[in-house]
């Protein structure tokens, strides 16, 4: 196993003493910050460089900001990450992230983490601890608990850069929605459609099975002991691994962590919805302890707030789970352009492509995912109210550019953990009930699950497994 040996112990508490100590004279960092020379870039580390890590390593190389100077990944022999190495054979390269700060801790001003969601919450925690700015995939993490200790971490550290990967939030969607709002043009919003009916990255596991996969040999170049980070070990099953994990409750959020970020984060952010009072199962076909359903219903259900009324949102996922939609709904068979392709083949146009509909007081929006901008509709009434549209401001930089401009100072985040924990964390309560099969009330004061204790147990869950409990302590 791969662990901190007491050198390197000795070494992380007191490189986490000395940005304590930084970290409370601001003048260090800002003076840092204004003496960069001009096209000096930020040196970055990427953690997981297979798959979707691959593809934020190589938005960052495209921003033309920043400088490799480590990559690290369980697996530096897999086809997935071979193609990243080969492209850039001279960048050192670890196996256990923990390794690699131990080493390159130094040379390093930020990371991007992009691993299963079970793992990016030590990483994130370690990295903050350093003084790392960080960008870590979508979700932020897989609990509640975890997810509210980032947050915690990253105000702690306030002159850190954070930004959580949800790469439309750059995009247009984000400008027109903050433009539209402003402008009144999106207002009195009281339901919300948000719905993933792709067969991408679909389970097709058993839902009657008793227990968990059967234990496989473990690939000779596979970290298997380092993949698990803070969660309990399991025997290495090939349905683990390589996107499959994302199925799992013990590593994954399922469809709704995946897309859940890339449809309701604009809504979220400027409905100022923060966390729901109730969460309720509508549906879970073939509901089972151990994976996802293959289809589900939540209903969100949020207050009040700040003169809005009551707003729900309900999140539909699965091939045979489409939601209702409006009179002048129109067509959605075309493949959305926004939506990018998985790194395991190309997207299926289904009936349906993964979108929202936002019902308010007087006009109902269409929308897709990510970037995608929405419409008013019927179209007649959008043709209508064209002349009254605001205009709006043209993205000034992608959402991998926005991170690294604000590692320079240049720019702030538009994803940063105050923003996205609470989206995070509105899935993470999604997913217990998905779990629990079961309505959950939610005091949005207190954090806490009023009426069910298994649930507001599980905002922490399991313990962490033995050797990795320090990050539950930073």
């Amino acid at each position: 196993q791969m662990k901190l040996n007491n050198d390197s112990r000795r070494k992380f508490l007191k490189d986490t003493a000395l940005v304590t100590a930084a970290a409370s004279m601001p003048s260090l960092f800002t003076q840092a910050r204004s003496n960069r020379k001009a096209g000096e870039k930020v040196k970055l580390a990427c953690i997981g460089i297979g798959n979707q890590g691959a593809s934020d390593l190589m938005q960052f190389h495209k921003s033309g900001l920043a400088e490799f100077v480590a990559f690290c990944d369980v697996d530096m022999e897999a086809p997935q990450t071979q193609a990243v190495l080969k492209q850039f054979p001279n960048v050192p390269r670890f196996q256990d992230f923990r390794k690699m700060f131990d080493k390159m801790g130094s040379e390093i001003e930020a990371v991007s983490i992009g691993v299963p969601d079970h793992s990016h919450f030590a990483i994130t925690m370690m990295a903050l601890s350093l003084g790392k700015h960080v960008y870590v995939e979508k979700p932020m993490a897989r609990t509640f608990n975890e997810v509210e200790l980032m947050m915690k971490a990253a105000k702690k550290h306030s002159k850190l850069v954070t930004q959580m990967g949800n790469q439309g939030h750059s995009e247009a969607n984000y400008f027109q929605f903050k433009a539209w709002k402003e402008a009144g043009i999106i207002k009195d919003v009281t339901a919300i459609t948000a719905h993933m009916n792709s067969a991408r990255r679909w389970h097709a596991f058993d839902p009657k099975i008793k227990s968990l996969p059967a234990k496989e040999a473990i690939p000779t170049t596979l970290d298997w002991d380092t993949w698990h980070g803070v969660v309990k070990e399991h025997d290495y099953n090939h349905d683990y691994h390589n996107g499959q994990w994302r199925c799992w409750y013990d590593f994954g959020m399922g469809a709704l962590g995946d897309w859940g970020a890339h449809l309701i984060d604009t809504a979220h952010q400027f409905l100022d919805l923060g966390l729901p009072n109730e969460i309720s199962m509508v549906r879970a076909d073939q509901h089972n302890p151990f994976f996802y359903p293959f289809s589900s219903t939540i209903l969100f259900k949020f207050p009040e707030r700040k003169g809005m009324p009551a707003c729900d949102i309900t999140w539909y996922d699965g091939l045979n789970n489409l939601p209702p939609l409006p009179e002048g709904y129109g067509s959605s068979a075309k493949l959305d352009s926004n939506i990018p392709a998985p790194s395991n083949g190309a997207i299926q146009s289904q009936k349906l492509n993964p979108g929202k509909i936002i019902y308010s007081k007087d006009l109902i929006f269409k929308g897709g995912s990510h970037g995608s901008t929405l419409s008013i509709i019927p179209e007649e009434k959008g043709r209508e109210m064209a002349s009254r549209l605001p205009e709006v401001p043209v993205s000034p930089s992608n959402h991998y550019a926005n991170f690294l401009k604000a590692c320079l100072g240049q720019e702030e985040t538009r994803s940063p953990f105050a923003i996205a924990g609470p989206l995070s964390q509105v899935f993470c309560l999604g997913v217990l009930s998905q779990m629990l099969n079961t309505t959950l009330k939610f005091d949005r004061k207190k954090k806490q699950i009023t009426n069910n204790k298994l649930a507001n147990q599980l905002l922490v869950g399991e313990p962490p497994r033995k050797g990795w409990e320090q990050y539950y302590k930073m």
